[in-house]
C-alpha cells in the first residue's frame, strides 16, 4: 500500500500562508506561485498550500481548516516550551498553552485559516 507523502492544506491567501510556514519551518517553499507554494521538509514529507480560491473540486465548508492537526515531534519538553515561546513572541494564536497530556507534553496553535499546529514531545 503506498504511504502518503504530500500534505496540502486548503488556504485563503496563498502568499500570506507562504510567508506564516516559512517563518515557522525556518525555510523556503521550493514551488510558489499565486494560487500554490510548496516546502520540502526534511522528512521528505511535502507541505503544500493551495489557494481554495481555486482547488478543484472546490472544498466544502467541512473540508476547511480546524478539522486535523499538523504534529510537530520534538526532541524534550524544554525544546516544546522554547517553541512555545518563539510562536508566541511571532504572535502566532495559541489555543491549547504546554499541558501534559496521555502521550506526552504539548500545546497548540493555529494557522491563518484556522489549521491547528501541535507541537510536542513524546512521553516515555
Amino acid at each position: 500500500m503506498p504511504h502518503p507523502n504530500f500534505i496540502i492544506l486548503y488556504v485563503d491567501n496563498t502568499a500570506a500562508s507562504e510567508q506564516f510556514y516559512s517563518t515557522i519551518l525556518g525555510m523556503k517553499a521550493v514551488e510558489s506561485s499565486p494560487t500554490f507554494a510548496m516546502f520540502a521538509l526534511d522528512s521528505g514529507v511535502m507541505l503544500g498550500l493551495w489557494s481554495k480560491h481555486t482547488t478543484i473540486p472546490a472544498p466544502s465548508h467541512q473540508q476547511m481548516g480546524g478539522t486535523c492537526e499538523i504534529a510537530f515531534a520534538l526532541g524534550s519538553k524544554a525544546i516544546v516550551d522554547q517553541t512555545y515561546h518563539d510562536w508566541k513572541e511571532r504572535h502566532l494564536a495559541i489555543v491549547q498553552e504546554p499541558v501534559e497530556l496521555d502521550f506526552g507534553y504539548t500545546f497548540v496553535a493555529i494557522d491563518l485559516d484556522g489549521h491547528r499546529l501541535r507541537v510536542f514531545a513524546p512521553g516515555n
